[in-house]
């Protein structure tokens, strides 16, 4: 057995510093009730901004180009020793650890922002870094589009673990991209929930023959900072739960065994059995006996994308 652990908690909403802290808490928190994987929300570290689906593009320039920026200066950019405490708390628990953040490039621009999965190790290091695929509607207007070089799965204590943010996980394509590298966990960190949702992550544990961990985001009005601009005007009823959560754990062949944890905050704990993976996939192994190669086929550039490249 395996025990997860999904940390549905809410951010120090736009504090990158303070929010990296509570996730290195929450890890050795998680660790300490037995969990060998610590999974966070979309975007956790600083906040996903909720306000996009309030503001929508060229509803209020100035309030988005002001929220916009607290997000920028909040970011995470992973050329510096900013996510150091998770990956020491990581490493300390010995624990695996997926999480996501909004991430700023450090390489070219500096301007540009990701929606980003880190996966990092129980020894402390960074195993994969996926950047979410296709920014969903307004997100198109904050994120940039990431490539395919983070669309793996990683072998880990846990098992073989792989993510899509969201709505990725409609994409059939980019699905089937981790199947076929022999997934066990398939993680769903989100901002979606509700019924429709949870169904969408039971359809993809039965088609993949995989666990499938739903990590909801949990937003109260409550939760953002006494000096978000125009709060009152965006979120007027305080005890509003912007985002209910809904993290849930599915079982290889669709059965909820855990969750969904709706209105709440803590941790889902679950223990997982991968052996329920091979025999789930006996009957239906859409990569391996039930494909057809010889009709269809995919091909994915895993290679990194860059703007420019400079020779000599």
């Amino acid at each position: 057995m395996t025990t997860i652990a999904i940390a549905q908690e809410p951010p120090v909403f736009l504090e990158r510093e303070k929010t990296i802290a509570k996730a290195a808490q929450l890890v050795e928190k998680a660790a300490d009730q037995g969990a060998e994987l610590v999974i966070f929300s979309e975007a956790f570290i600083p906040g996903y901004p909720a306000w996009i689906w309030r503001l929508r593009p060229g509803g209020d320039w100035a309030l988005s180009e002001q929220l916009h920026a607290r997000l920028l200066d909040n970011a995470v950019q992973l050329g510096t020793d900013q996510l150091d405490p998770l990956f020491d708390a990581a490493k300390r628990a010995r624990v695996t650890v997926v999480c996501g953040v909004d991430e700023r490039d450090d390489n070219t621009s500096r301007a540009t922002l990701y929606n980003s999965v880190l996966t990092i190790g129980p020894d402390g290091t960074l195993l994969n870094r996926h950047r979410k695929l296709m920014p969903t509607n307004p997100e198109r207007m904050l994120w940039g589009f990431g490539d395919a070089s983070g669309l793996r799965v990683m072998d880990t204590p846990a098992g073989r673990v792989g993510s899509l943010v969201c709505w990725e996980n409609f994409m059939p394509l980019a699905r089937y991209a981790l199947f076929a590298q022999g997934i066990d966990i398939h993680i769903a960190p989100t901002y979606d929930s509700g019924d429709k949702w949870i169904n969408t992550l039971r359809h993809i544990a039965r088609e993949g023959g995989c666990w499938v961990v739903g990590a909801g985001n949990v937003l109260r009005v409550g939760d953002l900072p006494a000096d978000f601009p125009d709060l009152d005007r965006l979120y007027p009823e305080p005890d509003e739960w912007i985002n209910q959560g809904d993290s849930v754990v599915i079982a290889p062949g669709g059965d909820i065994v855990a969750g969904p944890l709706r209105n709440e905050t803590g941790f889902l704990l679950a223990d997982i059995d991968l052996r329920q993976v091979s025999a789930a996939r006996r009957s239906l192994d859409i990569v391996g006996h039930y494909a057809r190669p010889d009709i269809f086929s995919l091909q994915v550039d895993a290679r990194p994308r860059k703007p420019v490249e400079f020779n000599g």
